[in-house]
């Protein structure tokens, strides 16, 4: 009786495939990890691809380069915070100096805790070297974090609730202890050697700053 002839093995299926959609995303995780722990000079997008699980080559499938990759990271980590903050702004009814410090707080919540806040540091260390970046970062970014928070403090002008004062350079005031918690967290935090409440912080600036704010504070420095 004839041996029956055996049928060819279908190739084993991978255990795992990763999904095609999925690949800009992951890249984009990695590629914040390099940024922040390298800078923008120093990150390789080899590293990037190995982190992320990619090929070089398969980068340049999405990204035209490095620079294109550093925009792609912030405009999907960053600026949905700024429109979110916008959106928040736009909705509050209530006292402006209340939704300002929402706003401060959430941008340590959601920028200053996480890698996010390694962006703001790489911005100021390499903006002489990389000032396209810089430009980049600062319309997309500063600019409109800014422009927001000036319209909360002319707002507060207009209601009676804030003295009158430069709603602009109120405005860059109130982001001024945020970028220094920022840039102690990644450079001097590290070695001091000492603890740091960074959310104690920052409520102690919000206290000291809508008070300053408020056309009802009394001399002692109490709310009349």
């Amino acid at each position: 009786m004839p041996a029956k002839a055996s049928r060819p093995r279908r190739p084993a299926r991978p255990r795992w495939r990763r999904r095609k959609d999925a690949r800009p995303e992951e890249i984009l995780r990695a590629a914040l990890d390099v940024f922040v722990t390298r800078g923008f000079a120093a990150a390789r997008l080899e590293e990037v691809a190995r982190r992320a699980g990619v090929t070089k080559g398969t980068i340049y499938l999405y990204f035209t380069g490095k620079e294109a990759l550093f925009k792609a990271v912030v405009r999907q980590s960053l600026v949905p915070n700024i429109e979110r903050a916008e959106q928040a702004v736009a909705a509050h009814r209530g006292p402006s100096g209340e939704v300002l410090a929402a706003i401060v707080r959430g941008v340590w919540e959601t920028v200053g805790e996480s890698a996010l806040s390694g962006i703001p540091k790489l911005i100021i260390a390499e903006a002489a070297n990389f000032p396209e970046l810089a430009r980049f970062y600062y319309t997309e970014v500063a600019s409109r974090g800014i422009a927001l928070l000036t319209g909360i403090i002319e707002r507060g002008i207009a209601r009676g609730e804030f003295r009158r004062l430069d709603p602009r350079y109120a405005a860059m005031a109130v982001l001024g202890p945020v970028l220094f918690a920022v840039i102690w967290k990644h450079s001097l935090h590290p070695i001091s050697g000492t603890a740091f409440d960074f959310r104690a912080f920052i409520e102690v600036h919000l206290e000291n700053y809508v008070r300053g704010l408020s056309r009802h504070t009394a001399q002692d420095g109490s709310h009349a």
